[in-house]
C-alpha cells in the first residue's frame, strides 16, 4: 500500500522560510514524477512545483517562482519543498502528489494518483 506523508509545516512570520518534506512508502517511487500542491480555504487546489523522475524537467507556479525549491532523494524515498521569504497568501494546506505515470510535471491535480494528507502552513502578516 502506497503512502505519503508530509511533514514541516507550521506557523511562521512573513519572511520567514519553511522546508517541507514528503516521505513515500509502500513503493519505490524513482520513475514517478512528484509534485506539490496548495489549498486555501474556499480554494481550489493548486500546482505548487513538481519534478520528474530524472529531475531534469522542474516546474514552479508563478507565484512561488524564486522563492520555493523542490528537490528529490530518491535513496531516501524523500521529496522536499523549500520554501523561502513565505508570505501571508501562502497560508494553505500542503499537499504532496505522485503521477506514476508522466514522464513530465503536469500541473493538474487529476494526472496524481496518490496523495498525502496535507501538512498545514500559515503565514502570519
Amino acid at each position: 500500500q502506497v503512502q505519503l506523508v508530509e511533514s514541516g509545516g507550521g506557523l511562521v512570520q512573513a519572511g520567514d522560510s519553511l522546508r517541507l518534506s514528503c516521505t513515500v512508502s509502500g513503493r519505490t517511487f524513482s520513475t514517478w514524477t512528484m509534485g506539490w500542491f496548495r489549498q486555501a480555504p474556499g480554494k481550489e487546489r493548486e500546482f505548487v512545483a513538481g519534478i520528474n523522475w530524472s529531475e531534469i524537467h522542474v516546474e514552479y507556479a508563478e507565484s512561488v517562482k524564486g522563492r520555493f525549491f523542490i528537490s528529490r532523494d530518491t535513496a531516501k524515498n524523500m521529496v522536499h519543498l523549500q520554501m523561502n521569504n513565505l508570505k501571508p497568501e501562502d497560508t494553505a494546506n500542503y499537499y504532496c502528489a505522485a503521477d506514476t505515470k508522466g514522464m513530465v510535471v503536469e500541473t493538474t491535480p487529476t494526472k496524481y494518483t496518490y496523495w498525502g494528507q496535507g501538512t498545514q502552513v500559515t503565514v502570519a502578516p
